[in-house]
């Protein structure tokens, strides 16, 4: 059976909202009332919009809150694709972004439909806690990365709230899951991924990795 979370995400409405509502208090919840994930958020929107000649993949898109960013300061061949299982999801992001350069493509984040090493950065962002065998879809994200690309994720992170029963009781009702602190970084650096760092706001963790360049 789904969970609440993934029942809410193929909801038509839900897309509408999620952007403009949910998301942003969601968004704050994970610096538990503080800005610290606002600040990174904009820090990182800024990083994304910087010029460049990139392929960028953004893996559980949603409704496209980071297409317009990321295709931004894009040039030459550089293109933005974003990929999401959901349909309505998908829906809301193709109507609300648009460009020459963004692409949205419906696939499953476990077998994703795309070449090895293929592109040069690749996002995950507020998703993969709500990923099924979310390691397994990590794995998919370091194979399509090309030698140098990035790898950014923003994602839960166990913390002393995080580990009460009723926070516990809350994530298995959403579906949502709470990674350990060292569980991402582990699977990164057994992948021989490099550069891999960890900033953490309260319950939440951005992590940042690279594919070692080769030759």
């Amino acid at each position: 059976m789904s969970s609440l979370a993934e029942r809410l995400m193929h909801n038509p409405l839900f897309s509408q909202v999620y952007e403009h509502a949910w998301r942003p208090i969601f968004t704050r919840g994970f610096s538990l009332g503080g800005t610290q994930t606002q600040d990174y958020d904009r820090a990182l929107r800024a990083y994304l919009s910087r010029p460049g000649d990139r392929r960028v993949l953004d893996i559980a898109c949603g409704p496209g809150n980071y297409a317009n960013d990321a295709a931004r300061g894009l040039t030459g061949d550089g293109a933005y694709v974003g990929l999401d299982f959901s349909a309505a999801m998908l829906t809301r992001a193709a109507r609300d972004n648009t460009g020459d350069r963004i692409t949205f493509v419906r696939g499953d984040a476990h077998a994703l439909p795309f070449s090895s090493q293929s592109f040069d950065t690749v996002t995950c962002l507020a998703a993969l806690y709500l990923i099924p065998d979310p390691l397994a879809a990590l794995d998919e994200m370091t194979r399509v990365l090309a030698p140098g690309g990035e790898l950014i994720v923003f994602t839960s992170v166990r913390a002393s709230i995080a580990a009460v029963p009723g926070a516990r009781a809350a994530a298995g009702l959403t579906g949502l899951r709470i990674f350990d602190r060292t569980e991402l970084l582990d699977r990164l650096i057994a992948q021989d991924m490099e550069q891999v760092e960890q900033t953490i706001t309260g319950v939440g963790q951005y992590v940042h990795a690279r594919r070692p360049r080769k030759g």
